[in-house]
C-alpha cells in the first residue's frame, strides 16, 4: 500500500503546479498592459515619434558665421530653426567648395551659407527666407589704395583676389569682363589678406564681418581697409536637388526662422558671441 501512495515530495509538486500557472498568467497580463501603455503614449506624442534628422555640409573658414570647430552664427540659427520642427541637425565641417560639391551630388542634404543668385538657383533648392543678409566689399591695402570711387571705376587690368567657389553677386562676372580684371582665386581669407599685404593683388573681395574677424586675428586691421561696396548677399541654407525631401526641409526651415523672429530669439542668435 505504501508503494501506491504519493510521497510528500510528489504531493508538493502537484500543489505547486497551479501556482506556477497562475504566476505565468499574471506575468503575461502585466506584459500586455505595459505594451498597451507604451502604444498609448506613442499615439499621444506623435511629434516625438516623427522626429527626424538632416545632415548638412558646413563651411570651415567663414567666421563669425561658420568656423573650423563647427560653431558660429549660421550653426546656431539653423539648429534653432529646425528644432521648431523636431529636426536634428548633423553638420560635417569641410571647405566651402567641397561642401557645395557634396550637396550637389546628394552626399549631404544641404550646404551652409550659399548666396542665392542665378548660378546657385540652377544647382540647389532654396526656401523663401534667407538666414541673414551679408555685406561684401572690396578691400585694399591702406598704403596702396585703389584709384576708384566705386567698383565700376576700378582701373582696367587690376588684380582682384577672391575665394574659390564663393558667390559675389550676379553683377560680378560683368564687372570682371567690363573692367578686364585679373581674378586670383585662393582657398581662404587669410591667404587673401596676405596677398594684399605683400602687394601681389590690388584688391580683395571679402564679406565685411568675416574680414573684420580675420583682420583682427592677424593684427592688420589698420593696414587692410574697405574701399567700397561690392554687393549685399542674401545668405541661405541650400538643399540638394538629389534629396526628395528638399522642398519639405526648406519649408520647415522657413517656418522655424519665422518662429524665431516672432519670439525674439532670432536677433539674439544673430549676434556674434
Amino acid at each position: 500500500m505504501r508503494a501506491c501512495s504519493p510521497t510528500r515530495n510528489e504531493f508538493q509538486r502537484v500543489m505547486a503546479l497551479p501556482l506556477a500557472l497562475l504566476s505565468a498568467a499574471f506575468l503575461l497580463l502585466l506584459s500586455a498592459t505595459d505594451n498597451f501603455s507604451f502604444a498609448h503614449e506613442s499615439q499621444a506624442n506623435p511629434t516625438q515619434a516623427a522626429s527626424q534628422s538632416i545632415t548638412l555640409a558646413a563651411e570651415d573658414s567663414w567666421p563669425p558665421f561658420a568656423n573650423q570647430f563647427g560653431q558660429g552664427i549660421s550653426h546656431r540659427l539653423i539648429a534653432a530653426a529646425f528644432k521648431q520642427s523636431q529636426v536634428e541637425v548633423n553638420s560635417l565641417v569641410v571647405p566651402y567648395s567641397r561642401a557645395l560639391m557634396m550637396a550637389e551630388k546628394g552626399a549631404v542634404d544641404g550646404v551652409f551659407n550659399v548666396t542665392r543668385e542665378a548660378s546657385t538657383e540652377q544647382r540647389f533648392v532654396f526656401g523663401n527666407t534667407p538666414l541673414f543678409v551679408a555685406q561684401a566689399s572690396f578691400y585694399q591695402r591702406k598704403q596702396r589704395p585703389l584709384l576708384a570711387a566705386n567698383k565700376w571705376e576700378i582701373p582696367k587690368g587690376s588684380i582682384v583676389g577672391v575665394i574659390k567657389s564663393y558667390e559675389y553677386g550676379d553683377e560680378f562676372p560683368e564687372l570682371v569682363k567690363q573692367r578686364q580684371l585679373n581674378v586670383v582665386t585662393v582657398a581662404n581669407q587669410q591667404q587673401l589678406i596676405n596677398l594684399l599685404m605683400i602687394g601681389r593683388i590690388d584688391a580683395a573681395v571679402m564679406f565685411d564681418l568675416v574680414a573684420q574677424e580675420n583682420l583682427q586675428k592677424m593684427g592688420v586691421s589698420d593696414d587692410v581697409i574697405p574701399a567700397f561696396n561690392n554687393h549685399s548677399s542674401e545668405i541661405y541654407l541650400a538643399f540638394s536637388k538629389e534629396n526628395p525631401k528638399a522642398a519639405q526641409f526648406a519649408k520647415e526651415l522657413d517656418q522655424g526662422l519665422t518662429q524665431l523672429k516672432a519670439n525674439g530669439q532670432y536677433q539674439q542668435l544673430l549676434s556674434p558671441k
